[in-house]
């Protein structure tokens, strides 16, 4: 039977994307927001969801990082995807020809010093490949998208352009979440592990846990923090650790971690980016 791996978007948007790259042959289905795309898991309408966590050039995602924090599924993988943004017409366009861009408002920041180079007026869109269907149902030779080389293929546009964004280090990355911990073992790289947790309000306590961490000799590879809802000026921690938590010094790590933090959950060892 078909595994249904969750995305959130369109067809050809960048975690459908992921999603083909990681589980070729397995049903796609789309869904209107991350939190849905969460919620599918969760209800166990689909096996599998792929959400983006972070981009090099924009920061974290910050409803992801909110959902993982206050859900109950586990990230089995995480997955980094180089992104490039690209100049694309219908058929028979040329660049001569174009006077509007439209696409997703980081993808349009991303390329902002192409598209005042070129004068053209940009359109935001809820995503790229969103931009993309517009663009091949307008079939206006003075309107291109900003979007994958993917995306030309699925609907059917021409690239008058290619690698248009201004930097060529844009990555995002993406998790892979499921119920269980750790079915994803298929995609290869070192293992890892994330933990969220809270510390009480005080002066260095966010030492406490790291000192923990380094004391069992983890690489803690990325700290980021959010503030927590419904609780002024108190945040949670997101922090992804190199190494297998699986073992007597994971465990040990562990019991010692919620001595020190208020709420601590791990949310599953998994297979580092690839």
């Amino acid at each position: 039977m078909l595994k249904k791996i969750a995305y959130s978007g369109i067809e050809g948007a960048f975690a459908h994307i992921v999603a083909r790259k990681l589980f070729p042959d397995e049903l796609y289905v789309s869904y209107r927001n991350f939190k849905e795309t969460y919620e599918s898991v969760v209800s166990g309408e689909s096996d599998l969801a792929v959400l983006p966590i972070e981009n090099s050039y924009s920061g974290e995602v910050n409803d992801v990082m909110d959902l993982l924090f206050e859900g109950d599924l586990y990230i089995n993988a995480i997955y980094s995807l180089p992104v490039t943004q690209n100049l694309l017409g219908v058929r028979g366009s040329r660049i001569s020809d174009i006077k509007k861009v439209i696409s997703q408002p980081k993808a349009l920041e991303q390329c902002d010093e192409y598209i005042r180079n070129m004068g053209y007026e940009a359109i935001q869109s809820p995503n790229t490949a969103v931009a993309a269907r517009e663009v091949s149902r307008m079939q206006d030779m003075s309107v291109a998208a900003i979007a994958s080389l993917e995306t030309a293929a699925i609907y059917g546009l021409k690239v008058l352009d290619e690698k248009i964004n201004e930097r060529d280090d844009n990555t995002t990355r993406f998790v892979v979440v499921s119920r269980e911990k750790g079915c994803i073992a298929s995609v290869e790289g070192k293992r890892s592990f994330v933990t969220v947790f809270t510390v009480e309000d005080g002066a260095g306590a966010l030492l406490g846990p790291l000192q923990v961490i380094a004391e069992y000799d983890y690489n803690m590879k990325v700290l980021h923090s959010r503030p927590l809802k419904n609780h002024k000026w108190q945040y949670y921690f997101y922090v992804e650790i190199e190494g297998d938590i699986v073992n007597e010094k994971g465990d040990a790590m562990t019991r010692k971690l919620e001595k020190t933090c208020s709420h601590i959950r791990v949310l599953g060892p998994h297979f580092g980016d690839k």
